[in-house]
């Protein structure tokens, strides 16, 4: 090879060097963030436009909540005839939520030996979970002071049964975990946890009955600082957060100090909606500054009523997120031990009659932003 072409060669060369780092430096000018472009703009843009995925669509869902479920006395009786049927016309309207929940106050045996001087103790076959199933109940809550009420063994056999029929139970567990550990689905968009709790035991089987640790029983309120732990732990990775309470003072229609303590902490701690039910009668609720809370749900499903403890309902939320849009209550009175939605004017009167509830609980009737 001659001078001459040598040189040629070297200089093709270089040429083709000069246009590769020119093209590269290119592309790495383009790559770069624009600092004007990204002047004033969130910092979760760079990570937003690295995940392509777009995260899903939110949109309202419905929540119904009944009270104190069990099937004794009569409802026994309705229980075995068919268990299908057996919570009534009050069904239709739990079928219309995107999820419905209840307090199932008794143990899931057919054995066991009765908690020892209690002066009420409630047990149903597993049909019972057949009969929450057809009437349209997603979830239950067994955190009560019922739901040992066939101790250790009846909680055995609750377990058992749950596990059987695939059935959503929150507030009980084999260990404290799994009794504190919240319910979880995914509805319209919305992450939702459901955790259960009991603020109601008798003194001498708040030990016996406690999960704890390794050891089976109830998610106690009464630990006020592991349900929050729970409660804030659910906030991380939920939009909503639903907390299930037994608590409330028996035929007592205001709430009681134990539940104005609890109900702030736990929506300091993240939770969005707080319900539950014990009383047997009606209690009000309303907002929490952006929370809403219901101090007494009332009897449901119940062998026993009059006419005070016959006052019944369905509460429906609508929430998206960590709003909670609206509230409706679906009166009802127990008839035969069921509960009969009411119609007409008498409707309108017991709407008007739950509404009054709300006077002395300290709650609004509106979220404290749409107040503002």
């Amino acid at each position: 090879m001659n001078t001459y072409t040598r040189r040629r060669l070297g200089a093709a060369a270089a040429v083709a060097v000069s246009v590769l780092i020119t093209a590269a430096c290119t592309a790495a000018e383009s790559a770069a963030p624009d600092a004007d472009a990204d002047a004033g703009k969130p910092a979760e843009r760079s990570a937003a436009s690295a995940d392509p995925t777009p995260a899903p669509e939110r949109r309202p869902f419905t929540i119904s909540f009944g009270g104190d479920v069990h099937f004794e006395g009569v409802l026994r009786t309705r229980l075995n005839t068919n268990p299908r049927t057996a919570m009534g016309p009050i069904a239709k309207v739990l079928r219309k939520a995107d999820i419905a929940m209840v307090n199932l106050e008794t143990a899931i045996t057919t054995g066991g030996t009765p908690a020892p001087g209690k002066q009420y103790t409630f047990r149903a076959p597993a049909s019972a979970l057949t009969a929450l199933k057809a009437a349209g109940v997603d979830v239950a809550s067994m955190a009560n002071n019922h739901g040992m009420d066939y101790m250790e063994s009846g909680l055995a056999d609750s377990l058992a049964a749950v596990k059987r029929a695939k059935f959503p139970v929150v507030g009980v567990g084999a260990n404290e975990a799994e009794a504190y550990r919240p319910w979880r689905t995914t509805v319209n968009g919305n992450r939702v946890a459901v955790i259960g709790a009991t603020q109601v035991l008798d003194s001498e089987f708040i030990t016996a009955w406690t999960a704890k640790g390794r050891k089976g029983g109830l998610a106690s309120a009464k630990n006020e600082a592991r349900l929050i732990r729970e409660v804030r732990k659910a906030r991380q990775t939920s939009d909503t957060v639903i907390v299930h309470l037994h608590w409330g003072t028996e035929l007592q229609k205001c709430p009681n100090e134990a539940q104005r303590s609890l109900a702030p902490k736990l929506v300091a701690a993240g939770a969005d909606v707080v319900v539950g039910g014990h009383a047997h009668i009606l209690l009000g609720g309303g907002y929490l500054r952006n929370a809403y809370v219901n101090y007494g749900l009332g009897n449901f499903v119940f062998y026993n009523w009059g006419p005070e403890t016959g006052r019944t309902g369905v509460l429906t939320l609508t929430i998206n997120g960590r709003q909670v849009l609206k509230d409706q209550w679906t009166p009802a009175t127990i008839q035969g031990g069921v509960p009969v939605p009411l119609t007409g004017n008498a409707r309108q009167r017991a709407i008007t009659d739950w509404k009054g509830l709300r006077g002395c609980t300290g709650l609004a009737a509106r979220p404290r932003q749409a107040a503002e």
